[in-house]
């Protein structure tokens, strides 16, 4: 089979208690289903869910949506460091693609939806975003940034895509809907423009503009 991994990977941390936790928590089951209930986008793809604060865990290891009732929730508590996510993420994603490949799968570059409400606070999380990078099997990655979120930072992590929330107009909570729609939005669309002709695969997909949100500009290498 030809398969798309898609990582979505939450900040958690103490800011992100109340209103931030809460709205993600009611989004997730509208993601199940949109996904497991369409065999098309189901059968092509594969979901992990990972929350990050103080330290990072997976909350849902890499699966088939449609074999699972529902997901994990979300809470809240503790310190925004990136650094633990990344470190998490490039560990996470090397095991889950051998896995794929030697059960005999096409594995398509994974694709990580990053979301933050703050800034690090690590202050080396810059090396540990290199070394995902620079692994073999770096992923995708858009970067979606709520609340304090910093617009220079979330550009440097979002190596396809990065988008911050527009101003004080837009409250958190309906920036993280339209968040959770962009995602699901992705994976469906995606999943539909797998193509077997000259082994080409999948066609990442993407909203060039998510309501709420500003794209940021990403810097060239």
């Amino acid at each position: 089979m030809q398969l798309l991994p898609f990582y979505l990977v939450c900040d958690e941390s103490g800011s992100m208690i109340g209103e931030g936790v809460d709205t993600l928590n009611s989004s997730l089951p509208e993601l199940h289903a949109e996904i497991s209930t369409n065999p098309s986008v189901a059968d092509k793809t594969r979901f992990c869910l990972m929350a990050f604060s103080t330290e990072a865990t997976v909350l849902q290891p890499l699966t088939d949506l449609s074999e699972l009732e529902s997901l994990p929730s979300l809470s809240g508590g503790g310190v925004t460091s990136y650094g633990s996510a990344f470190r998490l993420l490039r560990e996470t994603i090397e095991q889950d693609v051998n896995l794929l490949k030697n059960q005999g799968h096409q594995v398509f570059r994974p694709v990580v939806f990053f979301l933050s409400d703050g800034m690090p606070t690590d202050p080396d999380w810059q090396i540990s975003l290199r070394d995902l990078n620079s692994a073999t099997f770096a992923p995708k990655i858009i970067a979606f940034g709520i609340a304090d979120a910093d617009p220079a930072i979330l550009a440097e992590v979002g190596n396809f895509k990065a988008f911050i929330q527009q101003d004080a107009t837009v409250s958190p909570a309906m920036a993280l809907r339209e968040f959770a729609t962009s995602l699901t939005r992705s994976i469906v669309t995606s999943a539909a423009s797998v193509s077997s002709r000259e082994n080409r695969g999948f066609t990442l997909q993407v909203d060039d503009q998510v309501p709420g949100f500003s794209s940021l500009s990403l810097d060239k290498l």
